[in-house]
């Protein structure tokens, strides 16, 4: 899905730390909201408020997706949850340039300023690299993963660049996918061409159109594209091994569970499930879930893969369950707040990550009997949260380092301590306070 003229809103915003408590008591509050419908917001660095009834209800009067049940818990019974956070560190990598994505590998993190990719240092934010400096005519950077020691980044120019890290840490190019001996193998005969518009055909290993992602999983990577295909690439010898029309339009996004189901979400207002069975030598579908009223942008998976959460331009982020019964998602309800369209997902640690058109990034966190809570609102992006990652730092410890990178070429880095400790309220009583 382009980019529409909404992504280009500002809103004036300034970082600050606040705590939030989740009680069963009901205080006064007050919003604030602009014409590009920003949500409400703490400007005071020691300010309290609570996950309440009055403060949730008032996120659901957007009546997005109507029909569908909101999960957010909004009953005095919700455990007493102590929040704060801060912004650590803020990075500019190219004045007023958008980041159009990020990643981490290991130590790094990868951060896309259309062309241009920086690596920093995870422990340090200092620039390590900068690499595909020069060839401006690649288009943004749309995705980057990582398979098989490789560096995989997906082009708006219909490429996939493959690259090495050295010794010291610079970045190679190793080849462009579809690789020269991929195409010469297969140019001969006509049956490798398709169609992809009107007197215009291309080898069917080839993306006709901007690749908006990709996904890896057990030295596989898959790559969907505005031009509605998933194609699945072996990293090892970086061949094409299929090409499936996946959407009726642009596909914008595409996760894989553990288990190789592969989903994926497009401007068609669907998402598609697709699973290879032990009898078929491709992928087939076997699922289309519908309830999206527009694009889907982002997807997430759950850390088993039984949980699907799909963020939508309708503001809404939906979670789908596995059912008992099949082996794809059914619907349970919606988390809803955000006053824009869902940009991105990420989940980590049990906790759900959204960043939207709004210029906030939200933390969600489940509870009990399937019902979620908004932890925080981070908020200081100027223009619309693009791209989001996270990392666990440690096993035991809790803390989670999120980072986010917006249109407004601003990438903000939030350090999020997680502990679980027995109080009179819950056994599972959950406290999140920032590492300083």
């Amino acid at each position: 899905m382009r980019l529409r003229s909404w992504l280009s809103s500002t809103c004036a915003t300034s970082p600050h730390d606040s705590t939030i408590i989740f009680s069963d008591k009901h205080p006064k509050t007050s919003s604030s909201s602009d014409s590009a419908g920003c949500g409400a917001s703490s400007s005071a660095s020691s300010a309290e408020t609570s996950c309440s009834g009055s403060n949730l209800h008032s996120s659901l009067s957007l009546l997005s997706l109507p029909s569908i049940p909101s999960l957010q818990n909004l009953w005095s019974e919700t455990p007493e949850l102590s929040v704060s956070h801060v912004c650590v560190t803020s990075l500019k990598p190219r004045v007023k340039v958008p980041i159009t994505c990020l990643a981490v590998h290991g130590y790094f993190v990868y951060a896309a300023s259309v062309n241009e990719i920086s690596v920093y240092d995870r422990e340090t934010w200092t620039l390590r690299d900068t690499f595909n400096i020069q060839d401006s005519s690649s288009g943004s950077v749309k995705a980057v993963s990582f398979c098989d020691g490789k560096v995989f980044t997906a082009h708006q120019d219909c490429k996939i660049r493959v690259w090495q890290m050295t010794e010291t840490k610079r970045h190679n190019l190793i080849t462009t996918l579809p690789t020269v001996n991929d195409r010469l193998r297969r140019f001969i005969l006509p049956k490798n061409y398709v169609n992809v518009r009107r007197h215009v055909k291309r080898l069917w290993i080839e993306h006709a159109d901007a690749i908006t992602g990709q996904a890896v999983n057990k030295g596989l990577l898959y790559s969907v594209s505005w031009d509605k295909s998933l194609k699945v690439w072996r990293a090892s010898d970086l061949r094409c091994l299929e090409s499936v029309k996946a959407h009726e339009d642009a596909v914008n996004t595409v996760a894989v569970s553990v288990d190789g189901t592969v989903y994926t979400g497009s401007a068609d207002k669907r998402i598609r499930v697709w699973a290879k069975p032990s009898s078929e030598k491709r992928h087939v579908l076997i699922a289309t879930l519908e309830k999206h009223k527009s694009a889907v942008n982002a997807l997430a998976l759950s850390d088993k893969g039984s949980v699907l959460f799909s963020g939508s331009c309708d503001r809404s982020i939906l979670v789908w369950e596995r059912e008992d019964s099949a082996n794809y998602m059914a619907v349970k309800g919606a988390l809803r707040g955000h006053k824009n369209a869902i940009l991105c997902l990420i989940n980590v640690s049990e906790l759900l990550l959204s960043g939207s058109a709004d210029r906030t990034v939200r933390i969600w966190q489940r509870g009990q009997e399937g019902r979620y809570c908004c932890l925080a609102v981070l908020e200081g992006h100027q223009k619309p949260v693009k791209s989001l990652t996270a990392v666990a730092e440690g096993e035991t410890n809790g803390v989670v380092s999120v980072i986010s990178g917006g249109l407004d070429g601003e990438i903000r880095v939030w350090r999020v301590s997680v502990s679980k400790s027995d109080g009179p309220f819950s056994s599972n009583l959950l406290k999140m306070e920032i590492a300083k």
